[in-house]
């Protein structure tokens, strides 16, 4: 049976998100402190001085989701007289506005994220700062940490050099709207057209985008496609689950930050400056990959191997058995390019703002350890309540179809349980009965037995 079978509004999503961040110990209230800090900070003029470039004449665009308003990132492309393009990566300067150990950066300090649930958004830093004077808002002059690297036409990073500089944004753009217009299957977008020169420029940068993409993926980067999907919410009440497609637009974004944050730790390393730095890891299952290739007739080697399991996935058109950040084929990778929203990437420019001055380190070597345990710890717990408020919608949506069957796979089988995740609509949940001998990437057919929309439990049987 059903729990709550007509809980659909996303008001008990709300509340169930605050339940889950306060469990996992974020702030979900900024504090009497932080908010006197805020009421403070009013409006601020950028002038064209010391220590800022004034890049404001450049075609600067954002390229984010459709409902985004912390704005982190511009980009704009440069053709040199050599054939190379120049791309130049702005981000947002969160530090200029939000002070080492002020209130506010305390708050953000221990929450180390945003968190985005289908109830509610948590945001690292108050919305004043991050939708307003600390974002890259369309028509505003901002101070901005800007990366510039210049790509030749093998998607070959040939030299990059970083500093500060004013920005402005030309044009908010959102990922589908480009990413149809860029593969040629919807209109041109009317921001785009309104600023004269502005297409050509974002055509460059597809292009090189597709080159430095092509390079990862001849270094063994994969090609992945997630499977989180975002509740459709109609007149309050959740009516589908539709899972974000890639695109050319998002590739796009992608490919520039991961150039932007590959840059941004080799200029800190060639400098021998202590950074935050992201750890890739292997797959957990990489026996049970070997095996299913192995089912199809692929053989892939006994240890993980990124350039081999590329292949295989290309292979195959597939991307069902692929691990998580296993993919990116980069060495150095630190963050850098989004300080609204994670506390690494404020705490990474801080470390570079004071490199580039001749400063003193904002962090010792002991607390950026400490930060970085901190952060690693709340980046699981975010990813967990964003999980659980997830199946909490996913629940809701299923609530009334218990005892329906649906085609799915096997997506998780260990000692605590066995997962299965069917396909329309996007959910995964426990196969409570008929688990004995299914392991990952097995398809079956299972039955809908029972939701609870508070746990976010979805609990199938197997169908012999």
């Amino acid at each position: 049976m059903s729990t709550n079978p007509n809980n659909r509004g996303i008001s008990t999503l709300e509340r169930i998100a605050g339940r889950v961040m306060t469990e996992r110990g974020f702030l979900v209230e900024f504090s009497a402190a932080a908010l006197n800090e805020l009421e403070k900070i009013a409006h601020v003029e950028w002038g064209a001085k010391s220590p800022w470039k004034d890049l404001r004449h450049l075609l600067w665009a954002s390229i984010d989701n459709d409902d985004s308003l912390d704005l982190d990132q511009l980009t704009v492309a440069e053709i040199l007289p050599d054939k190379t393009v120049k791309i130049f990566i702005a981000v947002a300067d969160v530090d200029a506005i939000v002070k080492k150990s002020s209130a506010i950066d305390e708050h953000a300090r221990q929450n180390t994220t945003s968190v985005y649930t289908a109830g509610n958004v948590f945001p690292m830093l108050p919305e004043k700062l991050s939708t307003d004077l600390t974002s890259l808002n369309y028509h505003e002059d901002r101070p901005a940490v800007v990366i510039e690297t210049v790509i030749s036409d093998a998607g070959e990073v040939q030299r990059s050099d970083i500093y500060r500089a004013l920005v402005r944004n030309f044009a908010k753009l959102a990922y589908n709207s480009v990413a149809a217009w860029l593969e040629g299957e919807g209109p041109m977008p009317e921001a785009v057209a309104a600023v004269p020169g502005l297409a050509e420029n974002l055509r460059i940068q597809d292009r090189v985008a597709q080159q430095l993409k092509g390079l990862r993926h001849e270094h063994g980067a994969l090609d992945l496609q997630t499977l989180e999907a975002r509740p459709i919410i109609v007149e309050d009440e959740i009516q589908d689950l539709r899972v974000d497609e890639k695109n050319r637009a998002k590739e796009l974004i992608e490919d520039f930050m991961i150039a932007a944050n590959g840059a941004t730790a080799r200029f800190l390393h060639g400098k021998k400056i202590p950074s935050l730095m992201r750890m890739v890891r292997s797959p957990k299952r990489w026996d049970r990959i070997v095996e299913i290739a192995a089912q199809l007739n692929s053989k892939l080697p006994a240890e993980p191997d990124s350039r081999a399991l590329a292949s295989f996935l290309a292979a195959r058109k597939t991307e069902e058995t692929a691990p998580g950040h296993f993919g990116l084929a980069v060495k150095d990778y630190t963050h850098s390019t989004a300080p609204n929203r994670r506390f690494p990437d404020l705490a990474t420019q801080r470390i570079l703002k004071a490199a580039l001055d001749g400063s003193p380190m904002p962090y010792s070597r002991d607390e950026l350890v400490e930060v970085a345990r901190h952060c690693t710890e709340k980046e699981n717990d975010a990813n967990k309540v964003e999980r659980l408020v997830a199946k909490s919608a996913a629940a809701m949506l299923l609530s009334s179809r218990i005892g329906d069957q649906f085609d799915a796979m096997c997506t998780g089988a260990a000692d605590k349980g066995t997962w299965v995740r069917i396909f329309h609509p996007p959910v995964e949940g426990r196969l409570l009965n008929g688990h004995e001998g299914v392991d990952v990437g097995d398809r079956l057919r299972v039955q809908l037995i029972h939701t609870d929309v508070e746990k976010g439990y979805i609990d199938f049987k197997k169908i012999h």
